[in-house]
């Protein structure tokens, strides 16, 4: 098939994809189109990296101030994110109520980038994190968030894969790129990396499987069941293959994780009140292992890496040794000026990187002590909302614990505590609660103790 036929043919499927979600009219509202171009923005390319595609180079002049472009465009969705936000009403103190450690982190983060190199390039940043939970609470507003949040996972699955294996089997100078640590060939897909590419296989492939399992145990027609099974069969396939293809390790890893909590807390025997204790077992059974057989020179033969995780050892031999504030670090994204980069760029042999390649470490030379404290804080409160889920609502309970222990062993060979990035994302989706009307039909997904928002009467809606 020729490019110019594949173009064609690929960009039929997309809009019959699109049309057909779009028929189903689901109770969902336009907002939810937001979160949408924000997660394939985000994880993708950005603004100008399309535009430059189509021969307009409209880059920013610096990789510290950025294009004033991509600048625009995630300012506007933000702002219309809070557009949404305000004429649903969301009550702000409610939802520092029901997460004070990610509000504080927020607040921290904020005040962090007073003390950075960059103090104007931090706070631009800064709104790109405080993005995150806008979006999150626009899908947390919506009339079904269940729905919602599937409607959304799937339009984005819809344009990633399609236009990823299109990329790569037919325009391979935007699908293909060389990696900057072997020199090798590398699949990017639709995105600049083949991390990010990775990053976004393993999110929506977890999801695909997870929509699987309850739409199996859901008691909805059989037409629907299996109209789903055959949508979520293929988009799964296609996603493994692109999994395959990029070669993320550190993705596919974390998705073998996720599978195995999501497994493992539907199994019969498991007293999903006592999740921890299972934890702590596997844990304990899990540094016995390594003591007496090594199981992470196992695990990175498996996946095929080498004892330096590809230099990233190298790497953070560096980076633990800077002269970073242990209590504050250097300031709210602010670590990764130029200046700094040319100098580990020199110390690593001519390897320019611009992530310490491990969200922990990545947290303490920006953030300190202090903000991985907080860090922190958010991944333990987000634990307890999981495993209280698993009693009330056992579907998302289970997507949430799966997704929360991914999102761990993911960060410690990928920074993703980042402002935009998809990960991130979706850790702040599992992490965030906000309450409903008492009124209202209680999704699947909410936690059953719902409070009434003071200042809202019982006729009132938040959408």
């Amino acid at each position: 098939m020729s490019s110019s036929i594949a173009i064609i043919v690929y960009l039929g499927v997309l809009a019959w994809l699109f049309r057909r979600d779009i028929r189903e009219r689901p109770n969902i509202t336009g907002a939810v189109w937001l979160v949408f171009f924000w997660v394939v923005i985000s994880g993708g390319r950005f603004v100008t990296e399309w535009l430059d595609i189509f021969g307009l180079n409209l880059g920013g002049s610096s990789a510290e101030e950025g294009s004033p472009v991509d600048a625009l465009f995630f300012m506007s969705v933000i702002g219309g994110g809070m557009l949404v936000l305000y004429r649903r009403r969301v009550n702000w103190g409610l939802f520092i109520k029901q997460n004070p450690f990610i509000a504080l982190y927020l607040g921290y983060c904020l005040l962090a980038c007073f003390w950075s190199d960059i103090p104007v390039a931090s706070v631009k940043r800064w709104f790109k994190l405080f993005g995150q939970p806008v979006m999150v609470l626009v899908i947390l507003t919506e009339p079904d968030p269940l729905e919602s949040f599937t409607r959304l996972m799937k339009r984005c699955a819809y344009f990633i894969v399609v236009l990823s294996v299109l990329f790569i089997k037919y325009f391979p100078q935007y699908g293909r790129a060389f990696d900057p640590w072997t020199g090798l060939g590398m699949n990017v897909g639709m995105t600049t990396n083949k991390n990010t590419l990775g990053a976004d296989c393993f999110i929506l492939s977890l999801f695909f499987i997870w929509h699987i399992l309850r739409v199996w145990q859901s008691d909805r027609d059989a037409a629907y069941r299996r109209r789903e099974f055959c949508l979520s069969g293929i988009m799964l396939v296609l996603l493994l293959w692109l999994l395959r293809v990029a070669h993320s390790a550190t993705s596919i890893g974390a998705l073998a994780v996720a599978l195995s909590m999501i497994f493992f807390v539907g199994l019969k025997f498991v007293n999903r009140r006592q999740i921890w204790i299972y934890l702590l077992v596997a844990l304990v059974l899990l540094g016995i292992g390594e003591i007496t057989f090594d199981l992470h020179k196992v695990a990175l033969e498996v996946l095929g890496r080498n004892a330096t995780l590809t230099d990233r050892t190298l790497i953070w031999q560096v980076l633990l040794h800077w002269n970073v504030d242990p209590l504050i670090g250097m300031g709210f994204e602010g670590f990764w000026v130029q200046s700094r980069m040319e100098d580990i760029a020199v110390m690593l042999h001519g390897l320019h990187i611009n992530e310490a390649h491990n969200g922990y470490l990545e947290t303490y030379l920006n953030l300190g002590g202090i903000g991985l404290a907080l860090t922190l804080a958010m991944v333990a409160a987000a634990y307890l909302k999981a495993q209280r889920d698993l009693t009330l609502n056992f579907h998302y309970g289970r997507f949430r614990l799966a997704y929360l222990a991914a999102f761990l062993v993911y960060n410690w060979t990928e920074a993703a505590f980042r402002t935009h990035c998809v990960p991130f994302f979706i850790f702040f989706l599992i992490a965030i609660d906000y309450p409903r009307l008492e009124s209202e039909p209680l999704p699947e997904w909410q936690p059953a103790s719902v409070h009434k928002p003071d200042n809202l009467s019982p006729n009132d809606s938040v959408i």
